[in-house]
């Protein structure tokens, strides 16, 4: 690529599940990192309202100036907004409870499914990956992330009521694909929290195998303390216990994420 060859832009990753407490903002914090740490410039979008994923990368939610409700109603640009997290070596575009007014400014604007994509296209060349931590609900802002993606990443664990959540997510994708965004695909599943001990766990694994293919992620997370624990302390769980079984988990994840889109690891992770 010759200095006058433009930057390729950045592959842009819904982390979706329209049901709460499957591991979404952690996994989306955790990828996040894990993908710094193979040399990938990473940019994490927190479309939460509650924030957690700007919190868990060590930002004060509360003290930006700018965050993503001002980018979404136009007032200010991404650029602007975007916060270094000095724990996870990624940035991130914050949010807090704001961003649940954007819900009612949106209503009246001109391709407010879009306002998301128009913001991250102006940016897109400066990195790698562009993750998109969705709220656990099928709103504008869920469409706004699923409008703006090239793909979505599903983490679930593998319990009964999972699956039927997980068909909602599906038929969600289709109707995003078929009438805003022709270009979303499902990425992977990705089985979280997962116990090996438990042998429902294991079935609905294979079902998920069985019935998704090579849409199933070979990595696998396990149910980890120190995963949990690290939130708290402002930081990833791959940062702050690279030795436990997430850490590894999220790391080989990151890895076979870059491997899966075709592109190339620059360093490896220590």
């Amino acid at each position: 690529m010759t200095a006058d060859s433009p930057k390729p832009e950045a592959r842009v990753f819904c982390i979706a599940n329209q049901k709460g407490g499957v591991g979404k903002t952690t996994t989306a914090i955790n990828l996040a990192a894990a993908l710094a740490l193979h040399g990938q410039r990473v940019l994490l979008v927190d479309l939460d309202p509650q924030g957690n994923a700007t919190m868990g990368s060590g930002i004060d939610k509360n003290g930006a100036a700018v965050n993503l409700y001002q980018v979404l109603i136009g007032e200010a640009r991404v650029a602007d907004a975007r916060i270094r997290s000095e724990s996870g070596n990624y940035d991130v575009l914050p949010s807090n409870r704001e961003l649940s007014g954007a819900e009612i400014d949106l209503v009246g604007m001109e391709n407010r499914e879009t306002q998301l994509k128009k913001a991250l296209d102006q940016i897109a060349p400066d990195y790698d990956f562009i993750l998109i931590d969705c709220p656990p609900t099928l709103s504008l802002l869920t469409l706004n992330g699923l409008s703006g993606a090239h793909g979505v990443i599903i983490p679930m664990q593998c319990e009964y009521f999972a699956l039927e959540g997980l068909s909602d997510l599906v038929n969600t994708i289709k109707r995003v694909y078929r009438n805003l965004n022709p270009g979303l695909e499902l990425i992977g599943l990705l089985r979280v929290m997962f116990d090996t001990r438990v042998t429902l766990q294991q079935q609905v694994s294979e079902q998920l195998e069985s019935h998704f293919g090579d849409k199933v992620f070979r990595s696998v997370v396990p149910r980890n303390v120190r995963l949990a624990e690290a939130p708290s302390h402002g930081m990833p769980g791959v940062i702050y216990d690279k030795s436990s079984r997430g850490a590894k988990a999220y790391l080989a994840f990151g890895e076979e994420l870059i491997r899966r889109v075709g592109g190339r690891i620059r360093r490896r992770a220590a």
